[in-house]
C-alpha cells in the first residue's frame, strides 16, 4: 500500500477526532447559536461583518467539519478502490462518511430548528461512530501491508459477549454525558461522587437525575471494564492483541472518569471538559478494534478447522500409501 494513502488515513483520523472535540467545544461555550439561525452561512453571510468568540467557535466547527466530510468521502472512495477486498473496508467506508453526513444534517437542523436537548444528545455518539469507522478503515489499510498476530485471533464466547456489552455499554455512557452538557447539568451536583457528599438523598429534580444516572452508568462501565481486565490478564496474557486492547481500556475509562471527577472538582474546566471527551472517543475507538477481532473470530476459526481437517487428512492419506514391507 502506497505511504500517501496511510499518511492521508492518519490525516483524516486526526482531523475526525478534531471534529469530535470541536463539538464538546461548541456545547461547553454555548456557542451553537454563534452563527444565529443560519446555515451554512453565518448569520446570513460568507464573511462575518461582526465578530464574536462564539461565532468564531461555531463557524471553526463548522469549517473543521466540513473539511472533514471531504477528507472522509475521498478515503471511503480509496478504500474501496485499494482495499475493497477485505470483507470490513467497504462497510467500514459507507459507515464513516455516512454517520458524518448525519452528524453534519443534525446540527444543521439544530440551528436552523431548535431542537431538544435530548435529540442534540445524540450528535455526539453519531461522530464518534464516524470516527471509530475512519479509525478503523485506518488500521485496515496499514494491515495491508503488515499482517498483525490480530489477523489469526480467535475470541471465545465469554470475551465475544464482554466486547460487545461494553461497546454497547459506552454508547449509553456517551449518550448520557451529552445529555449532561446540553441540559446545563456539569454542575448542578457540587460534590463527587454524591451529588451532595454528606447526604445519600435522592436526586430532587430532572437534572440531578440526569447528572447522577450518568455517574452510574459510567461507574458500571468502569467496573466492567476493570473485570475483564482482570481476566484479560488473568487468562488471556498470551493473547496480546486481547490482552493489550484491554490493558488500554482499563486505562483509558480510568483517566476518563478522573477527567468527569475533576470537571465538577474544577468547576467545569474547559481543558479538562474537552479532555475528558478526548478519552471516552480513544476508549470507544480501542473498543472498536476488537469489535472488529470478534467480527473475524469465527471466520478465523473455520479456517483453523479446515487446515487441522487437511493436515489430518493428508496424513490418514501418507499411512495408507506407506509401502508393506513382506515377512520373510
Amino acid at each position: 500500500m502506497k505511504s500517501s494513502l496511510k499518511w492521508f488515513a492518519v490525516l483524516t483520523t486526526i482531523v475526525m477526532l478534531f471534529i469530535l472535540l470541536g463539538g464538546a467545544l461548541v456545547t461547553k461555550t454555548d456557542s451553537g447559536m454563534g452563527c444565529g439561525r443560519s446555515w451554512p452561512l453565518c448569520n446570513g453571510q460568507l464573511i462575518p461583518d461582526k465578530i464574536t468568540i462564539e461565532l468564531v467557535i461555531e463557524l471553526s466547527h463548522r469549517l473543521v467539519s466540513g473539511a472533514g466530510g471531504f477528507l472522509v468521502l475521498i478515503l471511503s472512495y480509496m478504500s474501496w478502490k485499494k482495499i475493497g477486498h477485505i470483507r470490513e473496508a467497504r462497510f467500514l467506508s459507507v459507515l464513516s462518511f455516512g454517520f458524518l453526513l448525519l452528524q453534519g444534517l443534525i446540527g444543521a437542523a439544530a440551528v436552523i430548528w431548535s431542537q431538544s436537548d435530548f435529540v442534540l444528545a445524540l450528535h455526539f455518539g453519531i461522530s464518534l461512530i464516524s470516527f471509530a469507522a475512519v479509525f478503523l478503515l485506518t488500521l485496515l489499510i496499514f494491515e495491508v501491508d503488515k499482517k498483525f498476530e490480530a489477523e489469526k485471533l480467535i475470541v471465545d464466547k465469554r470475551m465475544k459477549f464482554h466486547i460487545i456489552g461494553v461497546l454497547i455499554f459506552c454508547l449509553v455512557v456517551v449518550y448520557t454525558g451529552a445529555l449532561v452538557r446540553h441540559t446545563e447539568s456539569s454542575l448542578i451536583c457540587k460534590d463527587w461522587p454524591l451529588c451532595v457528599n454528606d447526604s445519600l438523598a435522592l436526586p430532587s429534580n430532572l437534572y440531578e437525575w440526569i447528572q447522577m444516572g450518568h455517574r452510574a452508568i459510567a461507574g458500571a462501565i468502569f467496573i466492567w471494564v476493570s473485570y475483564v481486565a482482570y481476566i484479560a490478564k488473568k487468562h488471556y496474557k498470551n493473547q496480546k492483541v486481547l490482552y493489550g486492547g484491554w490493558m488500554a481500556a482499563f486505562i483509558l475509562v480510568f483517566l476518563q472518569v478522573t477527567a468527569g471527577a475533576f470537571i465538577i472538582f474544577s468547576r467545569q474546566n474547559l481543558y479538562i471538559a474537552l479532555t475528558h471527551a478526548l478519552f471516552i472517543a480513544c476508549f470507544f475507538g480501542v473498543m472498536s478494534y476488537l469489535m472488529l477481532l470478534t467480527s473475524r473470530s469465527k471466520k478465523n476459526a473455520l479456517a483453523k478447522q479446515k487446515r487441522n481437517s487437511t493436515h489430518t487428512v493428508k496424513g490418514q492419506d501418507e499411512k495408507d500409501i506407506t509401502p508393506t514391507v513382506p515377512a520373510r
